[in-house]
């Protein structure tokens, strides 16, 4: 569609797991992405919340094609990426990066800090010489917050906050277009992550980067995001403008997350309804028919049992997959 950066149709990522013994055994699809549909624009974040076990991790990895999608599209700038061969992805792999969630798990414990930060430079540019990639990295070094004597440091030897930006240098050092943020500041202290996600979004100002943001704390997603995706057993039950979304959801499940976040007040907080969902997420392998939320929907009817919801407009940009959000 004109004027996305990334358009995201019927997406499916199904994987063969199987179940029973050896000999009477036979494979199941186990639905992680079950036909998701999402639009980037330039220079903008998407916020993907849910539940853990949801589909929210193997999305961002779908869309990097780091793994092999089953059905759908992934159009990048006008590019059908699960459909090209592997040269044609190596020529769009600098405008899409990834940040892990364990900045420690993520980084290479016998390459330096600078050698960490230089090597999509070198992978992509081998006609830099060392002094140019020497020059690039230090400057990224200062534009995430790393002071020049970490250059020969390794990660074992800087703390987690100090990782996470080598990490996100790394990342961002190619000028990309899309980030996909999984869980970034999940493994980080209480008081580093406003560091790291104050630091993203000047980054984003600066470099015009889209974001793919992926938690499910919603406070965070909050202030970091321009549009929410609320996933749920690998299907989206809510999708909206960001001051939507959190001011009006219309999807059950939807309600039952904000109603889970912490408000400053305590007056506010004491007094505020709770949303307790029932029972827990079921296994991917074996969903409900019709809705998949349904075994755990206080709304719930016959026809959700029947029919899976189909995508309607709820507002302006503003859409919700549920039989009875009007209710």
């Amino acid at each position: 569609m004109s004027g996305y950066l990334l358009n995201v149709r019927d997406l499916k990522v199904h994987f063969p797991v199987r179940v029973g013994g050896a000999l009477i055994g036979k494979y199941l699809p186990l639905k992680a992405v079950d036909d998701i549909s999402l639009n980037l624009l330039p220079g903008k974040t998407l916020g993907v919340v849910g539940e853990s076990g949801c589909g929210k991790s193997t999305l961002g990895r779908a869309i990097l094609q780091l793994l092999p999608v089953t059905d759908g599209s992934i159009v990048w700038l006008g590019q059908d990426l699960s459909v090209s061969d592997k040269k044609a992805l190596k020529a769009v792999r600098q405008n899409m990066q990834i940040v892990f969630q364990d900045p420690l798990a993520s980084l290479d414990p016998r390459m330096t800090v600078g050698d960490i930060i230089a090597e999509p430079v070198r992978n992509f540019h081998p006609q830099f010489t060392r002094r140019e990639i020497k020059g690039r990295v230090k400057n990224m070094m200062n534009q995430v917050g790393l002071l020049p004597s970490m250059f020969n440091r390794y990660p074992h030897e800087v703390s987690g906050g100090q990782c996470q930006r080598v990490g996100i240098a790394r990342a961002m050092i190619l000028g990309p277009k899309l980030v996909v943020c999984d869980e970034p500041v999940s493994a980080l202290d209480v008081s580093i992550r406003a560091q790291i996600i104050n630091l993203l979004m000047g980054l984003q100002r600066q470099l015009n980067i889209s974001m793919l943001f992926i938690s499910h704390d919603l406070s965070v997603v909050r202030h970091i995001s321009h549009r929410v995706a609320v996933l749920y057993l690998g299907r989206v039950m809510e999708a909206a403008p960001k001051k939507s979304v959190y001011a009006e959801p219309k999807h059950p499940y939807t309600q039952a997350l904000m109603s889970a976040v912490p408000i400053p007040d305590p007056d506010k907080e004491r007094a505020k309804s709770r949303i307790i969902l029932q029972g827990d997420l079921p296994s991917p392998l074996d969903p409900p028919s019709g809705c998949v939320f349904r075994t755990r929907c206080p709304k719930a009817t016959d026809i959700c049992a029947q029919k899976v919801p189909q995508m309607e407009l709820a507002g302006p940009e503003h859409i919700v997959a549920c039989h009875h959000w009007r209710i």
